[in-house]
């Protein structure tokens, strides 16, 4: 079974930056297309970028521009790279497969926007 844990998160001023990263242990997860979602509370996870392997990237239209994922094949890592942090990209952060998610999901990692 896939255990994904997610890092990087933390409080940063609008402007700044923050890398994410996500272990999903005990996968192949080269096979998988790769994607970051996020939450806030009382919405639904949503969406914010995917990575279809040898294929194009897809995003939500408001990180455009801002963020970036990218994969380590051989640390099996993937990362999220978000850049000129706004007050709206606070949130809870989540990786997994997709879309559409195919892992039980780990328990995120908090990314706070804020002067």
């Amino acid at each position: 079974q896939v255990q994904v844990v997610e890092s990087g998160g933390g409080l940063v001023q609008p402007g700044e930056s923050l890398r994410l990263s996500c272990s999903p242990s005990g996968s192949t997860f080269h096979i998988y297309d790769m994607a970051w979602y996020r939450q806030t509370p009382g919405k639904q996870r949503e969406l914010v970028i995917s990575s279809q392997y040898g294929g194009p990237t897809n995003f939500l239209d408001s990180v455009k521009g801002r963020f970036t994922i990218s994969r380590d094949f051989v640390k099996n890592l993937v990362y999220l790279q978000m850049n000129n942090l706004q007050p709206e990209d606070t949130a809870v952060y989540y990786c997994n497969t997709g879309p559409p998610a195919r892992w039980d999901w780990g328990q995120g990692t908090q990314a706070t926007v804020s002067s």
